[in-house]
């Protein structure tokens, strides 16, 4: 999913105040996070990830590969938080400008 940079920026706005709802750590990605975050993303929508991983490249791919298992857009990535968007058809509750 690409997003525009308008889209990102209003998202980015969103997703300001939310504490982050997904925590990985050390231990990395296991099947009960990719299941609970799966879960939080459809019920969500735009969540907060914060991956406590010392090594910076460790964090991308990480957050690389939370965004393709779970067919959603990084929105934002700061240190060790990462914001993720995917949109759900069933029950949209963010509507996204199309700019």
């Amino acid at each position: 999913m690409a997003l525009s940079e308008a889209q990102k920026k209003y998202l980015r706005g969103l997703g300001h105040g939310l504490k982050p709802l997904i925590l990985v750590g050390e231990a990395g990605l296991s099947t009960a996070v990719l299941s609970e975050f799966e879960a939080t993303l459809a019920h969500h929508e735009l969540i907060k990830v914060s991956v406590r991983i010392g090594d910076r490249k460790a964090r991308d791919t990480i957050i690389q590969e939370l965004c393709n298992t779970g067919s959603a857009a990084l929105v934002q990535r700061v240190g060790n938080m990462a914001l993720l968007y995917r949109e759900n058809p069933d029950k949209r509750k963010i509507v996204v400008p199309n700019r």
